[in-house]
């Protein structure tokens, strides 16, 4: 197994919580509505294309001519964004604060709309310790398109053989995978531990 000389970490839901319900919980207090919503409206295919680089203002309107009647809370999406994003998690935090502490080389990779991740940069310290960090938003690629990995490791000159990316979206995974990278599935700090003393990383 090739040695790894770099570490890039995913931001979402793995150093950062994200969850649309919290606001929403709260803005559609029925769960059936909520779902509805979230499903026909709000969609994941909808909010993805933000994180491909497509301006709110130009999903705003693209839903709310399509849902007039759910303009308000269309606009709520990004409008309470903030809350969405309501904590880190510590113990991820932690182990990448560690890696670059020790020297190893960290960037992270992450899907991302432009002007959120902004947002949460000026709200987690944390975002600017690794080298740096290639935003879906900002280049408009995304994973887990084989071009946005490609853009990544040009971008930081790493060896795909000699990186190793860590995500908590399955498909993203394999996305890097199949784009020559080593890479991890994160479903927590204790198992990504596991999984770096696993590449000889000792965290």
């Amino acid at each position: 197994m090739t040695e790894i000389r770099h570490i890039v970490f995913d931001i979402g839901r793995v150093l950062i919580h994200y969850d649309p319900d919290i606001p929403f919980s709260r803005l559609i207090p029925d769960a059936a509505e909520r779902q509805w919503f979230f499903d026909h409206v709000c969609t994941s295919a909808w909010n993805i294309e933000q994180d491909r680089g497509r301006s709110w203002q130009e999903a705003e309107a693209l839903l709310i001519a399509e849902h007039p009647g759910h303009a308000d809370n269309i606009r709520n999406f990004r409008r309470h964004w903030h809350e969405m994003v309501p904590h880190a998690y510590d113990d991820s935090v932690a182990l990448m604060e560690r890696l670059v502490e020790t020297g190893r080389d960290v960037t992270m990779l992450t899907n991302f709309a432009a002007d959120t991740f902004a947002e949460a940069r000026s709200r987690f310290v944390f975002l600017d310790l690794p080298r740096g960090v290639t935003v879906s938003g900002e280049v408009g690629l995304i994973k887990p398109d084989r071009a946005i990995y490609e853009h990544h490791a040009r971008s930081f000159d790493l060896d795909p053989a000699a990186s190793l990316f860590i995500d908590d979206s399955r498909k993203n995974v394999e996305g890097a995978r199949a784009a020559g990278w080593q890479a991890v599935l994160f479903t927590g700090a204790d198992k990504l531990r596991s999984d770096l003393n696993s590449f000889g990383i000792a965290v």
